[in-house]
Order: structure tokens, then C-alpha cells, then sequence
């Protein structure tokens, strides 16, 4: 069994080769940078680390964050989740972006069913 990760968005699916990936974003709000760094695993998808760059509403740095180069830098514990489901209003400051070692794709970047982003099988 070979892990990808499978990006379903406006109506088309796409499997990339990938086990590891990042989603970063901007806050819609306090229009900070917010990056999360995920892997693909048999059971779902792990959240490896998180960085914020500042603090605001509703973006407080987790449990034993440290600042390295204006980033609020942790590793959330939490339990492993089936898929990501983001939510494409294309009302927002930026669009979503994964990246991954072969390059990064902006999704939800316009009004949409939500993108939605879970391991599979290749």
C-alpha cells in the first residue's frame, strides 16, 4: 500500500505523491500568517507542528510554543483525523496553500463546495 494525498475541489479530485504536507493561510481577521505541517498516515492525517506569526483573536499560540524568528512555533497534541474539510467562500484574505515537495496549489481561493483533503491509496 502506497499512502497519497487525495485534494477533492470544485468538483475534481486529485491523488499527489506526497506523505508529507503543509496548509498555510491568512487569519480573515487579524490578516496574520497562520502554517501547518501534516502528515499522511494509514489511519488518517497527523498535525505535526503549527506556527502562528503573532496572536490574536482566536489564534493563541498552543501549549509549549516557542518564538523562533517571529513565528509561535508547538506541536499540537491531537488525535489523528480522517480528512480536512476547508471551507471555500471566496470571501476571505487568501486562499488556502498546500504545499508539498513537488510544489504548492492554492485552493478555495473562490466560492466552492468546501475542499476537502484525506489520505488514499495509489
Amino acid at each position: 500500500m502506497v499512502l497519497a494525498l487525495c485534494v477533492t475541489a470544485g468538483g475534481k479530485a486529485v491523488a499527489i505523491a506526497a506523505t508529507l504536507f503543509s496548509l498555510s493561510w491568512t487569519h480573515s481577521v487579524e490578516k496574520t500568517e497562520w502554517l501547518e505541517n501534516w502528515r499522511v498516515t494509514p489511519s488518517g492525517l497527523e498535525l505535526t507542528e503549527a506556527r502562528v506569526k503573532g496572536s490574536g483573536a482566536g489564534m493563541d499560540p498552543g501549549e509549549g510554543a516557542r518564538l523562533e524568528d517571529g513565528w509561535w512555533v508547538w506541536s499540537p497534541e491531537m488525535p489523528i483525523v480522517p480528512e480536512l474539510v476547508l471551507a471555500s467562500s471566496g470571501a476571505t484574505v487568501s486562499a488556502w496553500k498546500l504545499c508539498h515537495k513537488d510544489g504548492c496549489v492554492e485552493l478555495g481561493a473562490e466560492a466552492q463546495e468546501p475542499v476537502r483533503i484525506s489520505p488514499c491509496q495509489r
